[in-house]
């Protein structure tokens, strides 16, 4: 701990700053009822180039609270079938300023029975990222967060879990601005353990500044957890069913008094799932049987405890410390049941394994922090600090049943085998950030900062084996009984400048970054050790054309580290013919990545397209190999450079007063080039996805949600993931005075969401098909309670705040 403490303390000796926020409050109602109108849109804009500066949604009664920094800004207030109010506004020394009313008049001649009614964009475009609404989401409820994350434009999940945005994979995943170690070995692990009705929205950052943690070089994905700030006690609570045996139930509480908040939040989940695969092996080996059938059909339960609270105080009026814990208990148990036949060259059976698998995973992570934020002065001068500490705690045991027939389908008990396989892992996570602002008068902005990520990853297992006819007496398999413990560190720094000159504005900025990492492998008497410095420019430029019309370019440096189970030379069993394994010797990826933007928003269309270019050297790919034995061995490898072009295009259209859509697109041409690793390994290709989501609102009935995608061929050294589609529907009415929600939905409608893909080099050719359950149906409640009064000195956290600014 000496040196997470003498870091930390540098932290603190190095910097002094940060600004005063200013509460901005009013209401926005509608002027012939002089009702509140509930999900407008508040925001101010820059002066110099109408940019998005500060915002939020109005409440369930049409109020609104949020801060921003003194300064001369356009006050924009829009709701969807109505005039668009604009008005200058000056925020000086005053805390907290009240607009009081702001109506807005109805823009429609004559809306009859239809008006709109609730209907609002979920999506804000930003400099460098995205920011998706995803708190009202109907085709969500009762989901998890990574199938709410499949969903967005952009986002791809594969059948391995593993999350792409854009067709690029190793994405880092932030919950509220953080990084976390929660317990998985993937993405998806990770995700399943939040419901999506705890998520208020996300954030996609497609090529991030250098202010961000350099790794991660397809992008960031933050997802920002609900967290209320009002006055009094308030809260909400939900319950959701969903087909065979899906269940949620969550409350979320919050109360506010004078200078102290508090809040806290409890979800469930009890969610059964089911997957189904089949694979057809045509072997080029000699000495073994031509081809290999194999189908499988497999059930698990996950049942899940998230816990989240949280104390932010006020030290005064510029100064504020937060505190905050999560914990997470996750019981899983499933089984799976796996045929393998060997064909001859007639496809006759010459023999065929039945492996039957039960295993159960108990997981416990926690998590906390302390937050402090200063606002020095009235300009803008800002600082903010804060430590967490995460642990991870997970066992499993799988206990496998393999029984053997012959050519003649005869059981030959001499040839069964029973298998236990034991896999303890733990993990810890520490995190130091400082971060300072300085503005300037001439808009000028100097942002600088250090950041200390200091990890620990111990796992082990113990394979046994034994006949399964007489008396078991397990035997430990040397060859895959091993352990594996992995440090690693990353020291970073950064610096970062913004200014506008004219109608340019520009922000350059440098990150070093120090690693070092040590893999311990418990057969092995050597350790890998890989250290490494590295620096990560980044430069953003802005041309305004006109309001809301603009062009921009940017450049950034990324790297991509290979993760504990990337490197872990332990071998992961799914069957005997059929292995994973780590490898400790890979190397991190590189890539320069380079955007350029056009943005140009009219009256009921906003258009937004971005042409991109990623350069990758020692790409991490999947690489499957074939021994002589005829068994499959997946590793990752570092290939020599991948290089990836493509166009994304997102449309926000209002076609009606009660009818919104937003349709994206992305084509994209990919090439890899594995030379280095085997003769023929390069392959490419293009590709591209299509997404759409569309509100419809019709008064005092319902909201109608539908959301649907594309994903073209994704390209793999030894052949590609081949094309599928998907579509989500839901529909949602408020009820009990708006206080209550009821919302049904359908996910993957059409069942269409199936995994194909095709595996080939000069020893094999493999077609797998790949089901995890995707058609499922939930109908959910919602109820809102409590004192929905504002609160006079609301300031933002910097967890809901995870944003680079604008220029």
């Amino acid at each position: 701990m000496t040196r997470f403490t003498c870091t930390f303390l540098l932290f603190l000796t190095l910097f002094h700053a940060q600004a005063q926020d200013i509460s901005l409050q009013g209401k926005v109602t509608e002027e012939s009822t002089g009702q509140g109108l509930e999900f407008a849109n508040v925001a101010l804009l820059s002066q110099s180039d109408s940019s998005v500066i500060a915002g939020g949604m109005t409440d369930l009664d049409g109020s609104f609270d949020f801060v921003s920094k003194p300064g001369q800004y356009i006050l924009r207030v829009g709701f969807i079938g109505y005039d668009t109010h604009f008005q200058n506004l000056m925020l000086g020394e005053r805390r907290t300023v009240n607009l009081g009313n702001i109506s807005l008049r109805s823009d429609a001649a004559n809306l009859q029975e239809v008006v709109v009614e609730g209907v609002n964009s979920i999506f804000e475009s930003d400099i460098d990222k995205r920011r998706y609404d995803v708190e009202n989401s109907v085709v969500a409820e009762g989901a998890t967060a990574s199938e709410l994350l499949e969903t967005l434009p952009s986002i791809q999940v594969d059948d391995e879990g593993g999350i792409s945005m854009r067709g690029s994979g190793d994405i880092l995943i932030y919950i509220n601005g953080r990084p976390s170690n929660l317990s998985g070995d993937d993405a998806e692990s990770i995700l399943a353990q939040f419901p999506a009705n705890s998520i208020k929205s996300v954030e996609l950052i497609t090529n991030p500044s250098s202010r961000y943690d350099a790794a991660g070089v397809g992008g960031i994905i933050n997802i920002i957890l609900k967290k209320n700030e009002k006055t009094g006690l308030n809260g909400q609570v939900n319950v959701s069913a969903g087909t065979r045996d899906k269940y949620n139930a969550g409350v979320n509480l919050n109360y506010g008094a004078g200078k102290v908040n508090y809040y806290a939040a409890y979800n469930y989940q009890n969610r059964r799932m089911f997957r189904e695969s089949d694979a057809f092996r045509e072997n080029r080996i000699i000495g073994v049987s031509p081809f290999l059938d194999q189908d499988s059909y497999g059930e698990s339960v996950d049942i899940n405890h998230l816990l989240r609270g949280g104390i932010d105080y006020n030290i005064n009026e510029n100064q504020t410390i937060g505190f905050y814990a999560q914990g997470n208990f996750r019981d899983r148990t499933g089984f799976n049941n796996l045929n393998q036949r060997s064909l001859n060259s007639l496809n006759r059976q010459d023999s065929l394994f039945v492996r039957n698998q039960n295993d159960t995973r108990e997981s416990f992570n926690a998590e906390t922090g302390i937050t402090y934020n200063w606002d020095i002065d009235t300009l803008g001068q800002r600082l903010f600090t804060s430590v967490s500490y995460s642990r991870d705690e997970r066992t499993q045991i799988e206990n496998y049943e393999q029984l053997f027939f012959n050519e003649s389908n005869e059981a030959v008990p001499a040839n069964n085998l029973q298998q236990i396989n034991t896999v303890p892992q733990t993990s810890d996570l520490y995190v130091l950030q400082l971060d300072y602002i300085k503005p300037f008068r001439d808009w000028g902005s100097l942002e600088t900062g250090l950041k200390g990520t200091f990890s620990l990853w111990d796992r082990s297992q113990e394979f046994m084996q034994g006949d399964q006819n007489n008396a078991f007496i397990p035997t430990p398999i040397d060859s895959i009984s091993d352990g594996f413990i992995f440090n690693e560190d990353v020291y970073a720094a950064y610096m970062s400048y913004r200014n506008r000159v004219g109608k340019v504005g520009f922000q350059g900025g440098l990150r070093g970054e120090y690693t070092e990492t040590t893999g311990t492998q418990a057969s092995r008497s050597e350790p890998f050790i890989n250290n490494y410095f590295n620096l990560f420019p980044s430069l953003y430029l802005s041309y305004e054309l006109g309001q809301e019309h603009e062009f921009t370019a940017n450049y950034s440096r990324r790297i991509s580290r290979p993760n504990m189970w990337s490197l872990s030379p332990l071998y992961q069993v799914r069957d005997l013919l059929n292995l994973s394994v780590g490898n400790p010797f890979l190397q991190p990826e590189f890539t320069n990545s380079y955007e350029f933007g056009y943005m140009k928003g009219f009256e009921k269309f906003l258009f937004n397209a971005t042409v991109y270019h990623r350069a990758s050297t020692n790409v991490h790919t999947r690489v499957i190999r074939l021994t002589d034995n005829n068994v499959a061995i997946q590793t990752r490898e570092n290939a020599l450079r991948r290089n990836a072009t493509g166009l994304e295009v997102i449309n926000q259209m209002q076609l009606t007063n009660w009818w919104d859509a937003t349709v994206s697109g992305n084509f994209f041409y990919s090439e890899i080039i594995g030379d280095n690793i085997e003769q023929g390994f390069n392959n490419s290709n293009y590709s591209w996805t299509v997404s759409l989501l569309s509100n419809m609102a019709i008064p005092n009935l319902f909201t109608f949600q539908v959301q649907g995608n594309y994903r073209g061929p994704i390209v793999l050294p030894q052949g590609q993931i081949e094309p599928f589609w998907g579509l989500n529907a839901g529909i949602r009415k408020n009820i009990m005075n708006d206080k209550g929600t009821i919302s049904v939905n359908v996910s993957d409608i059409f069942n269409t969401r199936i995994f194909r893909i095709t595996n080939e080099d000069n020893r094999f050719v493999q077609e797998r098909v790949f089901n995890r359950e995707t058609r499922i149906g939930t109908i959910a409640f919602s109820y809102r309670f409590g004192g929905f009064k504002e609160k006079r000195n609301g300031r933002e956290s910097r967890d809901d705040d995870f944003d680079d600014g604008d220029f």
